[in-house]
């Protein structure tokens, strides 16, 4: 299981980006963001496992990232990849962090929700 951490610290080596926590009434959400446009590149959330699919109402940790439009499709037939919560569904995909084992499974993911968000 991946934990919200592995990603902040993964994210502050590479982009020397620190999580923001932008809303008083979903305070465990965090996002990363680009320092010069303060676009989003992700989103983590703890949403009920339902919201994604699931079936049952347990409290999961998701980390939401943009991807190409013609690869949402190939992406969400992987193990703990789904389609989006809560962002646009044909440029964003959700991940389950409790169905990933590491950060590097997903290092790549990152990179590109950070380009495609500059």
């Amino acid at each position: 299981m991946l934990k919200r951490d592995d990603i902040f610290d993964f994210v502050s080596e590479r982009y020397d980006i620190k999580p923001d926590y932008p809303w008083e009434k979903y305070n465990d959400y965090a996002t990363l963001r680009h320092h010069d446009n303060e676009k989003w590149f992700a989103l983590i959330m703890n949403i009920t496992g339902d919201k994604i699919g699931l079936d049952n109402e347990d409290e999961i940790d998701v980390l939401n990232l943009k991807a190409r439009e013609e690869f949402i499709g190939p992406l969400r037939k992987q193990k703990g990849i789904y389609e989006a919560y809560h962002m646009d569904k044909s440029n964003w995909v959700t991940i389950n962090l409790n169905e990933i084992t590491s950060i590097n499974k997903i290092k790549d993911l990152i990179a590109e929700s950070f380009e495609l968000t500059a």
